[in-house]
């Protein structure tokens, strides 16, 4: 299993910060989470996604990924 965290307003969306996964590839987690999570379809686009702390884009392998991290755009100063 995978432990996806999400931050920010993805958490919010998600409505948890944290859940564990089993999907086999990013599509195939990002067609799941939307399923599941239906606001997450005004987050998600925009999110940056973290498998074992690498920005992975595209639909990449998640076999033996421990961590994923969604991260929505910060702004701030």
């Amino acid at each position: 299993m995978t432990l996806v965290r999400y931050f920010a307003a993805a958490a919010e969306a998600a409505g948890t910060e944290s859940e564990e996964r089993t999907e086999a590839t990013l599509d195939e987690l990002r067609t799941a989470v939307l399923d599941e999570h239906p606001k997450l379809w005004f987050v998600l686009p925009d999110c940056a996604v973290l498998v074992d702390g690498v920005r992975t884009d595209g639909d990449a392998s998640l076999a033996g990924a421990r961590l994923i991290d969604v991260l929505p755009p910060f702004a701030g100063g």
